[in-house]
């Protein structure tokens, strides 16, 4: 019933979808009434709002596929397999996150304590998972990360880990 093309694009949006009507739901709750269902109602609401602006960010990594590869993350590490390069890193072992522009394709590039380097294309397949991956970084802005993917694509540190003892680091930058 529902043409093949609109399906599509409403499967893309699910996640948003569904947070902004459990907002709503938790609204037509809060106007209820009484002592026990405005609290409730507002509760279900705000964690509702905050769940879709997650989902508004993990819905700017999603990208049609134009690279080849699979990323792929799996407890606690992060994996891509290309056809000319690849490998694995560990989450904990990763000290900066950059995307870069190579050759005209956008790659976030992983560094690890031991000098490894891990690029990914942002449009492989799977390279949406990253955006959860990305999340479990100490001290990690989203938001900075998120605003990186539609930036100009320079080079720069988009996070870097905090040594032991320091505050995270909270890098500044003009993505706008």
């Amino acid at each position: 019933m529902i043409r093949p093309e609109i399906r599509e694009r409403l499967w893309h949006w699910r996640e948003v979808i569904l947070s902004v009507a459990l907002v709503i739901f938790g609204l037509r709750i809060a106007a209820i009434g009484g002592w026990l269902f405005p609290p409730i109602g507002l509760i279900v609401s705000a964690l509702s709002l905050g769940w879709s602006v997650v989902a508004l960010r993990r819905l700017r990594f999603i990208r049609p596929v134009g690279a080849p590869g699979i990323v792929e993350t799996d407890e606690g590490q992060i994996g891509y397999f290309g056809p000319s390069f690849g490998g694995f890193v560990a989450l904990n072992d990763v000290i900066e996150l950059r995307l870069v522009d190579y050759h005209g394709k956008r790659q976030w590039r992983l560094r690890t304590d031991d000098g490894q380097v891990l690029s990914i294309p942002v449009d492989a397949t799977g390279a949406e998972r990253l955006f959860d991956a990305f999340a479990v970084l100490p001290g990690v802005d989203m938001a900075t990360i998120t605003a990186a993917i539609d930036g100009d694509g320079t080079s720069r540190p988009l996070w870097q880990r905090p040594k032991p003892g320091q505050m995270p680091i909270l890098l500044d930058h003009d993505l706008s």
